[in-house]
């Protein structure tokens, strides 16, 4: 049930920046929550993926129509669909009860990464904005530099804050088992 909620709150996430305008940072909580989500799905449940999915197609319509006023179309998120259903199901696989600091630190960096070079990758093949050359390819990139790396410092704080307090709660739960607030 956590998994769900936090899938939620990281989709709902999308917005908050347009609210507060401050969209140009390129700060969200959907790495963090999916990689949190995504953890906590044992190969039975994998079927919450598409669910994951469906959730951010649905936030996608939304921002491109709604928010951006621009026409949607399916072809131009099919890939990060794709890549946000890799990116729960590598959850799944590398952090499901094995979610240690160092695997939770990879995770993140291979999230935002992946994104980075995936979406921009996305942009200079299909756009119109960058020259289909070296150079362009170049400068897509480095133009997208700022928004990474505000991603990479998102996704790690969402995942220090989602993996990190549990993880202190249990640790202190072992070395203090009986502490209580009364005396």
């Amino acid at each position: 049930m956590a998994a769900i909620i936090v899938l939620i709150l990281a989709i709902l996430s999308r917005f908050l920046p347009h609210a507060l305008h401050t969209a140009a940072w390129g700060v969200t909580a959907l790495g963090g929550g999916l990689l949190f989500a995504g953890s906590r799905w044992d190969r039975p449940h994998r079927w919450q993926v598409g669910l994951a999915v469906l959730g951010i197609a649905v936030s996608d319509w939304v921002l491109t129509t709604r928010v951006y006023g621009f026409p949607f179309h399916v072809s131009g998120y099919v890939v990060t669909w794709l890549w946000y259903g890799l990116l729960c199901l590598a959850a799944s696989a590398w952090l499901y009860r094995r979610s240690s600091f160092l695997r939770v630190v990879m995770a993140a960096l291979f999230s935002s990464t992946g994104f980075f070079l995936l979406s921009n990758g996305m942009v200079w093949a299909t756009g119109t904005m960058y020259a289909r050359s070296i150079a362009g390819l170049t400068a897509c990139y480095v133009a997208g530099l700022p928004f990474y790396r505000n991603d990479v410092l998102s996704t790690l704080a969402v995942c220090g804050i989602l993996f990190g307090v549990p993880a202190l709660a249990r640790r202190f739960a072992v070395e203090y088992p009986h502490n209580t607030l009364s005396t």
